[in-house]
Parts: C-alpha cells; structure tokens; sequence
C-alpha cells in the first residue's frame, strides 16, 4: 500500500493540473532553440525547490519519507491517507493500460476500415 501510495502522491505534485499552483512560483518560461532551430516554451525550475516539485525521482523519494514516517509516526491518521491514495495509484496504473489498449484498439480500427 505504500509504494502505491507513495506513487500517487509524487504524482499528485510533480504532474497533476490541481497541485500547479504549488509548483507555478518555483518556475519560470523560458523560450528554448533547440539543435534543429525550432524555438518553444519550456518551464524551468527557478529554485532548489523547484527542482523538488519538477523532478519526479526527486519528489518521490520525499513522498516516500513523508507517507512512510508518517505511518511510524501516527499509524492511524497516515493509514487512511496511505489507503486513499493507494487505491488511487492502483487505478491511475489501471487506467494507463486501458487507455493504451483503448487507443491501440482505435488505432487498428482506423487502419481495418481502408
């Protein structure tokens, strides 16, 4: 339940669309050329910090300590936290694959209707 728990919730911070709030005063637009010369957005990290909630290894391991220390430290408060966000991993890992068949399914449809 903690590795899943502990992937949702890196997930929460590093890519979900309801943390950006967070992370949007960490980071900063740049326009980047790259070797080809086509020129795009990028955001990058202004800060330590931001590096923290950009990186997705990097704030996985802080999940871990928090959800895992957290556990040790108030078992009963943390395993309902760790719980919710367990199920939840395991249907966003899930839903990954369904939505990859899905497409893949679509895809190959696309191509038997010609």
């Amino acid at each position: 339940m903690l590795i899943l728990a502990s992937y949702r919730f890196t997930h929460l911070i590093v890519f979900d669309k309801i943390t950006e709030f967070i992370r949007n005063p960490f980071m900063e637009e740049k326009l980047v050329t790259d070797s080809s010369g086509h020129t795009k957005r990028k955001k990058l990290p202004t800060s330590k910090f931001g590096y923290l909630l950009n990186c997705y290894w990097c704030a996985g391991v802080w999940s871990a300590i928090i959800l895992g220390g957290g556990y040790l430290l108030f078992p009963d408060v943390f395993l309902i936290i760790i719980f919710v966000f367990s199920i939840a991993g395991a249907q966003a890992i899930i839903e990954t694959f369904v939505g990859v068949g899905t497409k893949a399914i679509h895809a190959l449809d696309k191509y038997g209707d010609k």
